[in-house]
């Protein structure tokens, strides 16, 4: 038996594997000291009440014979296929049912929509970015090529007149810098996909945190349908991450070589996934309904106001930093000359506060740090209160 060496290359080195491991250790010596975590990005509200509520009307559809349900649609049950399609049509953005898979959320269908294409493929991926797109990518041994996010570039990479490759991801708002396409950047992206008959994946698993400023789905921009992919989640849009549920859009109209990426994307699903539960799906379609809007959006508003808090001590403090305003995520330069590991053991041991290094996300992230705002009103007031105390230097 021989093991894929790609696999055995990148099993040390997970970020928040090792994020973990450091948290673990340093509260083996300190098991009395309250750790905050601002580190990965989990939710901490609970599931909006008409979620839990469509939940449980699902479940007693279960111990139902007339209303039990089995196995479901291979692409996701269509009431909730048309809820979403619903929704893309307050963006303005005209969606087929056919074109919506239900999946168990975004990080899957990123890795698992490579199963479509060659591993001759050359891969365009951001740097800093979400560490699933590299992963994925060498696992299979693809050729990657990266464009560098900076401050210059308020970490938006554009494409060069010089840049060429197959695939290219795109995350807006991203992760983890927080920094979002406005509409002539993505516009430049579909153009560039286009004129190189390369495919965009876009990840859109923060497009609720955006304002109407900037395009929650790169179908409003045009030309997108013939050159993208896009994957959502309700993990941080409606605090899914336990629950698991997303859905994919493949247009009908994205063709490659004669062939339709979306009969193909189908032909994968129907091989390798059972779908979703039909309680979990029932639960989803409530996030659709006007009182799921409301109810998912005050929980949003609840995290934006932990950015305010995050942003405003760190402008009092003199910390260069990013995001946060339509993004759960801030991204700050690391005080001091640390390096981004540095500043993790420092604000550790000295505040009792975990993030996640920047360097974990790619070479750019180096001597960065990203804090997220998914966490408690309290616990973000007391995590401030000790960098105030701790980084003023």
């Amino acid at each position: 038996m021989n093991i894929n060496e790609n696999f055995l290359t990148l099993q040390k080195n997970y970020l928040f594997s090792e994020v973990q491991k450091r948290k673990e250790a340093y509260l083996k010596k300190h098991p009395d000291v309250d750790v905050i975590s601002l580190g990965i990005g989990d939710v901490t509200l609970p599931l909006a009440p008409v979620v839990i509520e469509a939940m449980h009307h699902g479940v007693d559809d279960m111990a139902d014979k007339k209303s039990f349900h089995g196995y479901g649609e291979e692409q996701g049950y269509l009431f909730l296929r048309d809820a979403i399609r619903k929704y893309y049509e307050k963006k303005n953005v005209t969606l087929d049912n056919a074109e919506i898979f239900i999946s168990d959320g975004a990080k899957s269908d990123l890795g698992n929509m490579l199963d479509i294409f060659s591993i001759d493929n050359t891969i365009i991926i951001p740097d800093p970015v979400y560490p699933v797109y590299v992963d994925t990518n060498q696992m299979a041994g693809r050729k990657i090529i990266f464009i560098h996010g900076t401050k210059e570039n308020g970490f938006l990479p554009m494409p060069q007149e010089d840049l060429n490759g197959d695939i290219v991801y795109l995350c807006s708002p991203n992760n983890p810098t927080g920094a979002a396409y406005n509409r002539n950047q993505l516009q430049a992206w579909v153009d560039w996909a286009n004129d190189h008959s390369a495919i965009i994946f876009y990840d859109a698993a923060y497009e609720a945190f955006l304002t109407q400023a900037y395009p929650s789905s790169i179908y409003e921009i045009e030309g997108a349908k013939q050159c993208a992919i896009e994957f959502c989640s309700l993990s941080k849009t409606a605090g899914f991450t336990g629950v698991r549920c997303g859905y994919t859009i493949v247009p009908l109209a994205l063709e490659k070589d004669h062939v339709l990426l979306h009969d193909l994307w189908l032909r994968r699903q129907s091989t390798k996934f059972n779908g979703v539960s039909y309680i979990v799906q029932r639960g989803a379609q409530a996030v659709f309904t006007p009182v799921g809007q409301q109810q998912i959006q005050e929980a949003i508003t609840y995290y934006l106001e932990n950015t305010e808090m995050i942003t405003k001590t760190l402008k009092d403090l003199g910390i260069w930093h990013t995001g946060g305003k339509i993004s759960p995520y801030i991204w700050m330069a690391c005080p001091k000359g640390f390096t981004s590991w540095e500043f993790f053991d420092y604000l550790l041991d000295k505040c009792q506060i975990v993030g996640t290094p920047g360097v974990g996300f790619g070479k750019q992230g180096e001597g960065y740090f990203r804090l997220s705002a998914f966490q408690d009103h309290d616990k973000v007031y007391e995590a401030m209160l000790r960098m105030i105390a701790h980084l003023g230097f």
